[in-house]
C-alpha cells in the first residue's frame, strides 16, 4: 500500500512544537478553489487577535499563475473572506477561512461560482431553501490504487461492504472517524457518515443547510477530508467513476426543500418542482460536474443505482431515477426530494444554484437567465 513520505514523519516530534504557546497571535488559514474548479489551495497568515466576525478578516492575494487562474504577466488574484470555521488541526483560537477569488479587475474568477450562487440565493431567501448533500469519495493510496485492495487484483464483489463492519469489509475507517470529528470541531454541519457499496468508498452527509451555507460547508468538509488524508498518507478521490467495470461510482446526491414543501400539502410543490426539472434535464447535467457532464457520463449509465444520463426520470423510493421522492415523503405528503444526478466532484454552488433557478425562479431553456 503506497502511502506518502510526509505521513512517515514523526507526529510526536511535531506535537512538541504544536504545544508551544502562541501568545495573542492567531493563525488564519485562507482556503480557496483553484482554476480546475475541483482542487483546493490554502495558505496561512498571522493575525494580531482572534477574529470574531468575517468583517475583521483582511482580504489577501496570491499568485494565480501557479493555480491555473491567471497568466504570469498579470498574476495577482484577490482572496475575499466569506466564511470562518474553527481550525481542528491547530485548534482554538486559530481559524479556517473560506475565500472567494477575484481577478485583477475585481471580477470573480472563472471558477468562483459562489458570487452568482449567493445572488440567486438572496432572491429566494423568503422561501427558506434547505439543502443536504451526500458526498461520496474513495480512499486511494498515493499510487492511485484503492486503499486496501489487493495489489494485483480485486476484492470480492460488491455486497458486504455497504455500511459494513469488520476488517474484511470496512477499508480505512480511521480516516472517516478523524474527518467526522474534525468537521464537528470546525463547526461544519456534518450530519452522518457510512461505508459505501464499493470497498474503500465512503460517504458523509452535510446539512440541512440554508442557501449559500450549503456550498460553504461542503467545500470546507472536503478541505478537512483532504487534510486528514494527508496526515494518514492517503488520498481522497472525488472521481465519479474511479474504477471502471462492475463497481459503483461516486455521486453527491442533493436533497432539497422549501418552506412550502415542508409544510402540509407540500407534496404538490415537490411535484411542481420535479415537472420543471424534467423540462431542463440537459441544463442540470451540464451544471452537475466540472466538465459539463463528461465526468458524469462515466457514472450515469442506468446501472449501479444510477439513472441514464440522457433520460429524466422520477419515482418514489427509486434509486435508479434522476429524482427520488423518499417513501416517507410520499406517505406524509410533505418534505423534500433527492436529486441523484450530481457527481462526487460537482461544485455545490453550481448544483444548488441550478436547483433554485429551475424550481423556484421557474427558468426554462438551456441557458441561465441574467438578473439585475
Amino acid at each position: 500500500m503506497a502511502t506518502s513520505a510526509s505521513s512517515k514523519l514523526s507526529k510526536a516530534v511535531k506535537q512538541q512544537y504544536m504545544d508551544l504557546p502562541q501568545g495573542d497571535n492567531v493563525q488564519a488559514m485562507y482556503i480557496w478553489i483553484d482554476g480546475t474548479g475541483e482542487g483546493l489551495r490554502c495558505k496561512t497568515r498571522t493575525l494580531d487577535s482572534e477574529p470574531k466576525t468575517i468583517e475583521e478578516l483582511p482580504e489577501w492575494n496570491f499568485d494565480g499563475s501557479s493555480t491555473y487562474q491567471s497568466e504570469g504577466s498579470n498574476s495577482d488574484m484577490y482572496l475575499m473572506p466569506q466564511a470562518m470555521f474553527r481550525d481542528p488541526f491547530r485548534k482554538d483560537p486559530n481559524k479556517l477561512v473560506l475565500c472567494e477569488v477575484l481577478k485583477y479587475n475585481r471580477k470573480p474568477a472563472e471558477t468562483n461560482l459562489r458570487q452568482m450562487c449567493k445572488k440567486i440565493m438572496d432572491m429566494v431567501q423568503n422561501q427558506h431553501p434547505w439543502f443536504g448533500m451526500e458526498q461520496e469519495y474513495t480512499i486511494l493510496g498515493t499510487d492511485g490504487h484503492p486503499f486496501g485492495w489487493p495489489s494485483n487484483g480485486f476484492p470480492g464483489p460488491q455486497g458486504p461492504y455497504y455500511c459494513g463492519v469488520g476488517a474484511d469489509k470496512a477499508y480505512g475507517r480511521d480516516v472517516v472517524e478523524a474527518h467526522y470529528r474534525a468537521c464537528l470541531y470546525a463547526g461544519v454541519k456534518i450530519c452522518g457518515t457510512n461505508a459505501e457499496v464499493m470497498p474503500a468508498q465512503w460517504e458523509f452527509q452535510v446539512g440541512p443547510c440554508e442557501g449559500i451555507e450549503m456550498g460553504d460547508h461542503l467545500w470546507i468538509a472536503r478541505f478537512l477530508l483532504h487534510r486528514v488524508c494527508e496526515d494518514f498518507g492517503v488520498v481522497a478521490s472525488f472521481d465519479p467513476k474511479p474504477i471502471p467495470g462492475n463497481w459503483n461510482g461516486a455521486g453527491c446526491h442533493t436533497n432539497f426543500s422549501t418552506k412550502e414543501m415542508r409544510e402540509e400539502g407540500g407534496l404538490k410543490h415537490i411535484e411542481e418542482a420535479i415537472e420543471r426539472l424534467a423540462k431542463r434535464h440537459q441544463h442540470h447535467i451540464r451544471a452537475y460536474d466540472p466538465k459539463g457532464g463528461l465526468d458524469n457520463a462515466r457514472r450515469l449509465t442506468g446501472h449501479h443505482e444510477t439513472s441514464n444520463i440522457n433520460e429524466f426520470s422520477a419515482g418514489v423510493a427509486n434509486r435508479g431515477a434522476s429524482i427520488r421522492i423518499p417513501r416517507s415523503v410520499g406517505q406524509e405528503m410533505k418534505g423534500y426530494f433527492e436529486d441523484r444526478r450530481p457527481s462526487a466532484n460537482c461544485d455545490p454552488y453550481a448544483v444548488t444554484e441550478a436547483l433554485i433557478r429551475t424550481c423556484l425562479l421557474s427558468e426554462e431553456g438551456e441557458e441561465p437567465m441574467t438578473y439585475k
